[in-house]
């Protein structure tokens, strides 16, 4: 089999509003948390206990995901401003 090699160079990666998107998912797992938790005792009751903290547990790595764009979001824009000054 030969072996692919492409015909043209990849194009930039998009760049988006990533911390918005990061807070807003970690935002909706709290919410559907807050959602579940009166339910609670239905929940446990038919074995989905699991539900509820699985939306915890996304809150709490959905904090962990805001905390980490946030500081790739400022070491982008320090980069840039390192090198629009040595320019």
């Amino acid at each position: 089999m030969a072996k692919w090699t492409p015909k043209h160079e990849a194009p930039e990666p998009l760049e988006g509003p990533v911390v918005a998107t990061i807070t807003g998912g970690t935002i909706l797992w709290f919410v559907l948390f807050l959602v579940q938790l009166p339910f609670y005792s239905w929940f446990d009751e038919n074995g989905h206990a699991w539900w509820v903290w699985t939306c915890l547990a996304g809150g709490g790595l959905g904090l962990i995901g805001v905390w980490y764009v946030r500081r790739r979001d400022a070491a982008i824009k320090r980069a840039g401003a390192d090198r629009a000054a040595s320019a």
